[in-house]
């Protein structure tokens, strides 16, 4: 098997889906679907179940998975240690950060160092808060960034921003014409649209809640899996949000979305990195950026 076999393995695993996971590698979904089937056929086994349309992992292709990762993530740490034989001429820092960070902060800092480091090729994948720990923690990022303070013994932490949740409801809402502080009651009676479980935006909401309120007397109508599903849903219906101002505030300025009155404490950003590995000169750079 080779390096670019698995790459391609673990880009259709992550994904189930081989036109998704051609996207994502910048490959012809026939050069994806040649490399699985390469795979399988060397070793006489399958490794996916082909299920209608899609693709789901069997027994097999479950127990590779994490080796697949393993071998990868050991290719690309000898490139580099090779790397940082050139000083900053060269390198690869895979990040990991959480979906706000990740669409609203990150970018334009990435920009900003990579421009003055332009032989630094900077590669970032973004998840919920769950989702980054376990990839800094693996070894598959150098680097992480998460909103709020997530409980993760391996890694340190060092603050480098911050941003401010707030509740947001369409400019339609009953409570979008009322100036009164919402309280424990009022936001019990409300219909929520949250981000999943393990996103920042979700825990530091809930520990955010008036004394005396508990998360699971919220009224959770819709679970969305982006800040742009939630932004998008809640303008158009009776829905309210508890979202990051960095996100909910190209919205509000256009008059699609309001603040509703109820203050919420300010939230940091984290930079994550793993204590026991030494991280690249690249990273290493990166970080001090940041």
């Amino acid at each position: 098997m080779t390096l670019e076999q698995l790459r391609i393995f673990v880009a259709v695993a992550e994904r189930q889906h081989m036109t998704r996971a051609a996207e994502a590698l910048n490959l012809t979904q026939s050069a994806v679907s040649a490399a699985i089937t390469a795979l399988e056929t060397r070793h006489g086994t399958r490794l996916f179940d082909r299920v209608g349309r899609g693709l789901v992992l069997n027994t097999v292709g479950e127990a590779f998975l994490p080796e697949a990762r393993a071998v990868l993530n050991r290719a690309e740490a000898a490139q580099s240690l090779l790397d940082d034989l050139a000083g900053l001429r060269r390198g690869l820092v895979r990040i990991h950060a959480s979906q706000t960070i990740g669409a609203y902060w990150l970018p334009q800092r990435m920009a900003a160092f990579q421009q003055a480091n332009p032989g630094i090729d900077l590669q970032l994948s973004i998840g919920n808060t769950h989702r980054v720990i376990e990839a800094v923690t693996s070894g598959e990022a150098e680097l992480g960034l998460i909103e709020g303070a997530e409980d993760a013994p391996r890694l340190s932490r060092q603050q480098v921003g911050a941003d401010r949740l707030i509740i947001a409801a369409s400019p339609d809402h009953p409570l979008a014409l009322q100036d009164n502080i919402l309280t424990a009651t009022s936001l019990a009676g409300l219909n929520w649209a949250l981000r999943e479980e393990g996103s920042g935006t979700r825990s530091e909401f809930t520990n955010a809640l008036p004394q005396g309120m508990s998360a699971d007397q919220l009224q959770v109508s819709m679970v969305l899996p982006s800040n742009e599903a939630i932004l998008t849903a809640v303008a158009a219906s009776t829905l309210v949000t508890c979202i990051s101002e960095l996100a909910a505030r190209p919205l509000i300025e256009a008059g699609r979305l309001v603040r509703l009155p109820l203050e919420m404490p300010e939230r940091p950003f984290h930079l994550l990195k793993h204590k026991e590995r030494s991280p690249s000169r690249a990273a290493s750079a990166l970080a001090a950026a940041l």
